[in-house]
């Protein structure tokens, strides 16, 4: 089990730290490669696909078991990292970026899964704050890696490095995986149904994020319009029934991680482009708000499990906490990256804390949320949390960047966009106590195992 585990957690850290170093040289291979115009479809094209993959990953988790998400996943994340790496201009380069997107979002709908069925419910929330922290020494050595490389060598090499690493830790997942399958499918639902709809809601998430960045309106009304009829369409069919509604137990821990991602990552996009833009600080000083914020994180998750060790049935009230100090130091940062005449140190105490409540917070709502879920539905609950963590963070950071986009980078704009964030963080802190439900026995139906095309 020790190695099984530190598979998972590995593999998390490779998708970790392909999100983190890319992002350092993006404007770089932008540049060489001829899209500089689309620069913003670098990230939204492995977003989208991200959506697509995640859904596919949990339907046929619960229909085989993961063993052959995890062996497929993998294999695609790496060829999507090594044609990257080759391609000779930026249309390759985006559809490299779409084949890692579905590699990312299997990965990370394995990972939850394995946690949800392969761990007993005590240790479940420590593995989760062990996957929060997979992501810490990539958020401070990512970015480093991959300038260094880039800047030594070529950009190239930083896509061929991270490459092999999921393929050469299938020997420590896989076989573990492979007690967990069943060599007959599980489940009657029929694999295509969610796939087109994830495919549909991808789309409908492409219309929203293309039009917003159209500068006119009747265009961006109809696309956005459309986007979101189609978005809306698609949610109802690949996410568990009262998901929309925040009904108690499961289909709630998915709004939640919908409005925890977008307070946070949807503020983060934002904090070292005003703290360089408002404030004229340089790249490397801005990006300490960014490591500060992992590392809160970290430590918040690990205080969260110690807590629910002692005290399990606390989840709904830990994740109320977390929402709060997760609202004040987002408050806090906001205000001080918005305003120019105040102290730029304070956007980095505000981000601690918000990272200390998003730890607590993430934690306590990912265990509250996979506790009510039986065996046979965890691949297609953690899906939907992963489907919430990526659809928030385009959809926030899309609105944040029209903004900044028609506005400029100017203090108006910065408090426009940390306004909306923390209005998302108000209603999660309303929304808290649905985690509350009573949980269902493993491998019995419970709460989450509902039929898909409620539209409540």
């Amino acid at each position: 089990m020790r190695w099984f585990t530190i598979g998972i957690l590995a593999s998390v850290g490779a998708v970790a730290f392909e999100s983190l170093g890319i992002a350092t040289i993006l404007p770089e291979v932008a540049e060489e490669l001829g899209g500089l115009g689309a620069y913003g479809w670098g990230l939204s094209a492995l977003m989208l696909a991200n959506i697509v993959g995640t859904v596919i990953a949990g339907t046929d988790i619960d229909r085989r078991g993961p063993a052959r998400t995890v062996l497929i996943g993998s294999l695609v994340f790496a060829v999507g990292c090594l044609l990257a790496g080759l391609a000779p201009d930026w249309g390759v380069f985006l559809a490299a970026r779409a084949l890692q997107g579905l590699g990312v979002g299997a990965i990370m709908a394995y990972a939850y899964s394995l946690v949800g069925v392969a761990y007993p419910p005590r240790l479940q929330a420590v593995m989760f704050a062990f996957l929060s922290s997979a992501w810490t020494i990539p958020s401070l050595l990512g970015p480093v890696f991959a300038g260094v490389l880039a800047a030594a060598l070529d950009w190239r090499i930083v896509f061929w490095a991270i490459a092999p690493i999921t393929l050469l830790l299938l020997p420590l997942v896989l076989p573990g995986a492979r007690r967990l399958s069943s060599p007959q499918p599980r489940s009657d639902r029929p694999l295509p149904g969610p796939v087109w709809f994830s495919m549909l809601l991808a789309v409908g998430t492409g219309a929203i994020l293309f039009g917003l960045d159209m500068n006119a309106i009747p265009l961006l009304v109809t696309l956005v319009t459309a986007g979101l009829v189609c978005a809306a369409i698609a949610l109802r069919r690949v996410v568990p029934a009262g998901t929309l509604g925040a009904r108690r137990g499961a289909p709630a821990g998915i709004v939640i991680r919908f409005i925890l991602c977008g307070v946070y990552f949807g503020s983060e996009a934002f904090l070292p482009l005003g703290l360089t833009k408002i404030h004229g600080l340089d790249v490397t000083l801005a990006g300490l708000g960014l490591a500060a914020g992992a590392l809160a994180w970290t430590a918040g998750s690990f205080v969260q499990a110690r807590i629910d060790a002692a005290r399990p049935g606390r989840r709904s009230r830990s994740t109320r906490i977390g929402i709060v100090a997760l609202l004040i130091g987002e408050i806090v940062m906001g205000a001080t990256v918005a305003l120019p005449g105040v102290w730029p140190g304070w956007a980095i105490i505000g981000w601690t804390i918000a990272g200390v409540g998003m730890g607590v917070a993430f934690n306590a709502a990912t265990a509250a949320t996979m506790a009510t879920v039986a065996v046979t539905s965890a691949g297609r609950i953690s899906a939907s949390l992963q489907l919430a963590q990526t659809l928030a963070t385009a959809i926030v950071a899309g609105l944040g960047g029209a903004l900044i986009a028609k506005l400029g980078a100017t203090t108006p704009a910065f408090l426009a966009v940390f306004a909306l964030t923390a209005a998302l963080g108000l209603v999660g802190t309303m929304l808290a106590g649905r985690l509350d439900a009573t949980p269902s026995k493993r491998g019995t139906a419970g709460p989450a195992e509902v039929t898909p095309k409620s539209t409540t």
